[in-house]
């Protein structure tokens, strides 16, 4: 795959990007800092515990100046929906419980009465949702890309050379495309490939959906920031609870005239909820200073990464055009021996279920709490315990 050119991504979106700062600067002090000094390569969040969530809900709510929703309406609810559309450059932004609805009522939406939906075959919407959009929304989902994180404009123009000659008319009406890809360990969708399907896509009037549940982290890696890796497309998902550390949902950004009516089609899929705020007040609270501190963890891990890769108890594997995702083999050691031994040492890994002897690490902004060589000195002598 092409490397990432931000010069050449923007060209994508010059016309519709919004130019946006990424996220404030965090507070000096604030409950976030009175965290353990645990490191855990297990997710892509801080993992809190359910005390730890209630003592900080506590914290954040102390002065009484918070605004409760009603029916996820209005309140912090609505702080949140308005400061992560200006994020992801869009004119509005609503809350949801999941990301699986997001994703949803977003390709249903724009999907009208063309239902035949383009995804990718290793997709979250394909793969992880118990055929809801096809059994709820009736729409029919054309998967492209088996066993691989991009499909290619050539795909796409076939499957529409196939519709065009059927006997009967049935336009694809949206082309949903998920980045960074949890099913191919974080990679993300080519991006020169993506530049091309977005083209098409405007030459043919089909609606473009991102499933960009990990899309803030992912611009720590590729350099482009949310809004302008959103700007191409009509709707774009974020999660809240992967990195946001929101015990559940996600947003969902778009046009005024997609998004503000949708909160009907949220109550009618039963996710009108009535109290939405323990979520959006955690998620704004993380959300200050959030790209800041991920670089910040990005920089720490690729050098922990480099000081590992020269000891020869262990080797690194990539994934090729990945973001926080990596694999470490620990030589001549049994994993979970292993893993209890960084246990020991403040660092929670995830042994494999199978006999393997590789590690999934994932990169998660707990890698701040420790400096890379001091995480580099753990490793170490756990492998020598």
């Amino acid at each position: 795959m092409e490397p990432i050119n931000r010069r050449n991504f923007l060209k994508v979106s010059a016309a519709t990007a919004v130019s946006t700062p990424v996220f404030a600067s965090a507070p000096k002090t604030t409950p976030r800092d009175k965290v353990p000094a645990e490191v855990n390569f297990t997710g892509d969040g801080i993992h809190l515990s359910p005390a730890e969530y209630a003592q900080l809900l506590a914290q954040l709510t102390q002065k009484g100046t918070v605004q409760a929703d009603s029916y996820s309406l209005h309140g912090c609810v609505e702080e949140l929906e308005t400061k992560f559309a200006r994020l992801l450059g869009k004119p509005s932004a609503i809350f949801m419980p999941t990301g699986t609805l997001a994703n949803h009522l977003a390709i249903r939406t724009l999907a009208g009465n063309n239902r035949r939906v383009i995804v990718q075959n290793e997709s979250h919407v394909y793969c992880d949702t118990g055929d809801s959009s096809q059994t709820l929304s009736q729409l029919n989902l054309i998967p492209l890309g088996t066993g691989k994180a991009t499909f290619t404009l050539e795909e796409v123009q076939e499957i529409l050379e196939k519709t065009a000659v059927g006997r009967v008319a049935r336009k694809v009406g949206v082309i949903s495309i998920e980045s960074p890809v949890r099913r191919r360990r974080g990679e993300l969708f080519d991006l020169q490939q993506l530049k091309k399907i977005c083209d098409f896509a405007r030459q043919q009037e089909i609606k473009l959906h991102l499933d960009g549940a990990r899309l803030f982290m992912a611009s720590a890696y590729t350099g482009i920031s949310p809004a302008d890796y959103a700007a191409p497309f009509d709707t774009v998902y974020v999660s809240l609870y992967k990195y946001f550390n929101a015990a559940s949902g996600a947003l969902l950004a778009g046009p005024k005239e997609v998004i503000e009516p949708m909160y009907h089609d949220r109550r009618m899929f039963g996710s009108g909820l009535p109290q939405a705020w323990p979520f959006a007040l955690v998620a704004l609270h993380y959300a200050d200073g959030f790209q800041e501190r991920y670089q910040q963890a990005v920089k720490t891990s690729e050098e922990f990464i480099q000081r590992l890769s020269k000891h020869p108890g262990f080797e690194i594997e990539r994934v090729p055009s990945g973001s926080n995702i990596f694999s470490l083999e620990v030589k001549d050691k049994d994993l979970k021996t292993y893993a209890a031994h960084l246990k020991k040492r403040g660092v929670t890994v995830l042994p494999p279920a199978t006999a393997s002897n590789r590690l999934v690490m994932q990169v998660n902004e707990t890698v701040n709490r420790l400096s890379a060589q001091q995480l580099e000195g753990i490793f170490v002598e756990s492998l020598n315990s």
